[in-house]
């Protein structure tokens, strides 16, 4: 007889050990950098509570993958740590005084009742990581790679990585920050809860030859993810890497042209936010300020007045969106604005939304993304606001036409 399905289906989790969870709960909470919880699961088969987990611990712009053991029936004891496979000869925890930590650790000093301690010991360990993979990239038998690493591993915050890999030659990873700017500063009211770092993403491929041309690296530019809604690394050009160039001239040229390209993308936030105000006298305007979100958001309330744009959604921080609605007759429909990065450059995206018309899922209506209207970066954002009006004056009468065939008839 086959098992049912609830015989199948694994146990659930069982919850942290409460001294352990906090401890978890504040390393999340706390830490700069965004580590991530793998797996949470027990010890125990029949425990009450889990033990251990694993966590992803951000390392040269990927993630090493770290078990942190404790034990549900005595947490107050410091947990164990088991390394990546990869990482043999990383062993921190039994070599303290080769690692150069000892009494210095945090787990001489461990106490149970603060919350700090796990964030403590990943910060303590992620640093002697760092050094363990400095000290194996530093014993590779190349000698561009060893000129390279004697003239940026000076900077501050670069970590390097040796990836072996089966089948194919070993290859030695570089992530270099980029840019000294606080770019929280840069965008007042901004919601990042964590730094935003550009980095260079630089990999040389290791040659045991010395009568060969080194062959240039591979490069790329890398952000965090919450940095893409102001600034998008996707679309820099990247400077040539010249024969015989190293990393400590490619770096400064690469970050003059990106510091200019910063300071245009925060200058792009007030073109992108007189646009979005432009919107309120041809299409409706605004009648309140949300007080909570002060100058950066603002509310825009509904004005009905025949065949007018009468309401704006609340500005995002970095005025990327807008929505106003419309009515001409008794037709009424949304139209979403997606005002790109490279604004004025590169025009808004518009969408138009049926308010009455809905398809056989019950989904509204909507047109496809449009932005073959008449623009010009050229213009005065008053200008543009106004062609895109007339745009619609026609264009609305088309979507209102499309709705109506496409809407279910009553039988």
């Amino acid at each position: 007889m086959a098992p049912s399905a609830d015989a199948a289906a694994p146990a659930p989790t069982p919850p942290l050990a409460p001294l352990i969870a906090a401890q978890l709960k504040f390393l999340l909470t706390n830490s700069s950098l965004p580590i991530k919880v793998v797996q949470i699961w027990s010890g125990c088969s029949k425990g009450r509570y889990a033990d251990r987990f694993t966590l992803g611990i951000p390392f040269c712009l990927d993630y090493v993958y770290w078990d942190f053991l404790y034990n549900a029936m005595h947490p107050k004891v410091a947990p164990d740590v088991i390394f990546g496979q990869r990482d043999e000869g990383f062993q921190p925890l039994v070599d303290y005084d080769e690692s150069g930590n000892g009494g210095k650790s945090c787990l001489a000093h461990w106490d149970y009742r603060d919350p700090r301690g796990l964030l403590c010991l990943v910060e303590e360990l992620r640093l002697l990581y760092i050094e363990y993979q400095k000290k194996l990239v530093e014993k590779v038998d190349d000698a561009r790679l060893k000129f390279e690493i004697s003239t940026v591993l000076a900077k501050e915050g670069i970590e390097v990585s040796l990836v072996s890999s089966t089948g194919r030659s070993d290859e030695v990873k570089f992530a270099v920050p980029l840019l000294d700017l606080d770019l929280k500063m840069m965008v007042p009211g901004c919601p990042w809860k964590l730094p935003q770092k550009i980095h260079l993403q630089a990999i040389f491929p290791v040659s045991s030859s010395y009568l060969s041309v080194p062959s240039a690296p591979g490069l790329k530019l890398t952000s965090t993810p919450d940095l893409k809604s102001f600034f998008s690394v996707d679309g820099v050009k990247l400077p040539a890497w010249v024969d015989g160039m190293c990393m400590a001239e490619y770096v400064p040229t690469l970050e003059e042209d990106l510091k200019l390209q910063v300071v245009d993308a925060s200058a792009s936030i007030g073109c992108r936010r007189r646009f979005i105000e432009a919107l309120a006298p041809a299409f409706g305007r605004p009648l309140e300020a949300d007080p909570v979100l002060a100058s950066h958001c603002f509310l825009m309330l509904l004005w009905f007045l025949p065949c007018r744009l009468t309401t704006l959604s609340m500005y995002q921080i970095f005025c990327r969106k807008a929505t106003v609605l419309s009515i001409s007759g008794i037709f009424t429909f949304l139209v979403h604005f997606v005002i790109p990065l490279q604004f004025p450059q590169q025009q808004p995206i518009l969408t138009l939304q049926s308010c009455q018309h809905c398809n056989s899922q019950g989904i509204p209506i909507t047109s496809s993304p449009n932005n073959s209207y008449p623009w010009s970066p050229r213009w005065e954002v008053t200008e543009m606001v106004d062609r895109i009006y007339d745009y619609l004056a026609d264009e609305c009468q088309n979507f209102k036409k499309l709705c109506s065939d496409g809407f279910p008839q009553a039988k």
